[in-house]
């Protein structure tokens, strides 16, 4: 009997030691976890290749800030303010036009601002509708440190105002430039983000992915120099990387710190007529498709440097030079006045500038231009290509029929005319004729 006492007792000591080695074990093993989740996601955080990719690039991402220059008609019956001169295509807004003085006034004021790219020493890629119609123009540098950003001046070097690209010349820009890409190689769910001064908070980053490539897009339409628009169709990168307000002319980069794209537009239920909700649809300008005017930039910038081609822009005075042109206003022939076969397809003269190169070769309003270089011409989309790609100094071959009519004032088509070939010479002109 004692034998079974002595026995239980052992072997409820040792059950009892079993237990509490087990508790132990337990309590070690149950923090194990815990603190192996907090090394992966610590290590996971520093090792994001998304924070050594923004390293890289976010500081040469810069501001754009567009001027113009508007007039303003202000009078003395005591409204106390300035009201736009022009703003309904009338003088005046209420006390102007009922026998104020009718004071003018000429104000230079920032007309908006976007985001910019360094892709070489001194010079900023960025969107043309960024710059489109500017007096004069700033680029916004953020340092670290500094309080407000340092403004340095700006020039158009080379523009392609249908892609919406344009590459700005900054003197005494000191940030490195980023490093181009290869945008025909993105693939469909590859990580991407952009950077841009997303409503005024400069170097804002988003993330995502490449949604879609190739997408052909309506991307409105453009106003040329002689006030002509044009619908234009550009290939672009869907991302759902966020683009907002203020990210126009950024950049969208690679995981690797290359520039792969050009932040442009966003999608959003107001683009529909349905109403649909949009969520994380943005589009890109392929960096490939920019190459070319950066290039230009780069091998003509005296040559190239531009300026809004405004009325605002030429009252400013700031020594922007124009592209070169022919010095006409044109406008595609209606198909309604051409389907009858009495008149050729291509581009009405509408005006001809005193003084142009368009002048000097004879061109005269109410020619009609069907052959520019040996190309058949039907629009004015189609010349302007041709004209764009040339440069001051350069001969453009024209073949005009001629008739004499003013179509824009005629009640009947004219029945007679002749094909007449004369050579333009294109220059820099500045001056509108008045």
């Amino acid at each position: 009997m004692m034998m079974k006492k002595i026995w239980n007792k052992k072997v409820l000591g040792y059950m009892a030691l079993a237990v509490a080695c087990l508790m132990i074990g337990s309590a070690f093993l149950s923090g194990q976890p815990a603190q192996a989740a907090n090394s992966v996601a610590a290590s996971a955080t520093a090792d994001s290749p998304f924070i050594a990719a923004i390293a890289k690039v976010k500081d040469s991402v810069v501001g754009v800030n567009n001027y113009q220059v508007v007039k303003y008609n202000y009078g003395g019956n005591g409204y106390g303010g300035y009201f736009p001169f022009d703003f309904f295509g009338y003088y005046g807004y209420g006390n102007g036009g009922n026998g104020g003085n009718n004071d003018q006034e000429s104000k230079e004021v920032k007309n908006s601002s976007g985001s910019g790219v360094v892709v070489a020493k001194e010079y900023v890629m960025t969107n043309y509708h960024v710059v489109d119609g500017a007096s004069s123009l700033e680029v916004a540098v953020s340092r670290e440190g500094q309080d407000e950003a340092e403004l340095l001046k700006a020039t158009v070097a080379a523009s392609d105002p249908d892609l919406d690209v344009a590459v700005l010349h900054v003197p005494g820009l000191d940030l490195e430039p980023v490093e181009l890409g290869d945008s025909d190689t993105l693939q469909v769910g590859e990580y991407v983000f952009n950077v841009g001064n997303a409503i005024g908070f400069t170097n804002t980053v988003t993330a995502g992915i490449v949604s879609g490539l190739n997408r052909e897009i309506n991307s409105g339409t453009t106003t040329d120099r002689y006030g002509r628009r044009t619908e234009v169709i550009n290939t672009m990168i869907q991302t759902d990387a966020a683009i907002n307000s203020g990210n126009s002319g950024g950049g969208m980069f690679n995981l690797q710190g290359q520039l792969m794209g050009i932040p442009t537009l966003k999608y959003s239920g107001s683009r529909y007529t349905s109403g649909a909700m949009v969520e994380s649809i943005g589009m890109c300008i392929p960096v490939n498709d920019a190459k070319a005017v950066i290039e230009k930039a780069m091998n003509n910038p005296s040559e190239e440097a531009q300026s809004s081609e405004s009325a605002a822009g030429q009252e400013a005075g700031n020594g922007l030079r124009g592209k070169p042109r022919m010095g006409v206003s044109i406008t595609t022939l209606n198909s309604s006045i051409t389907q009858s076969g009495a008149l050729p397809r291509g581009v009405y003269v509408l005006e001809v500038e005193a003084g142009s190169p368009a002048e000097a070769a004879g061109l005269q309003a109410s020619d009609i231009i069907v052959e520019a270089n040996g190309t058949i011409i039907t629009n004015t989309t189609e010349l302007m290509d041709i004209i764009g790609a040339m440069k001051e100094g350069d001969s453009v071959a024209l073949k005009v029929f001629r008739t004499g009519v003013d179509l824009t004032t005629a009640t009947e088509l004219p029945t007679d005319g002749e094909y007449v070939d004369l050579t333009v010479t294109l220059a820099i002109v500045d001056a509108v004729a008045q």
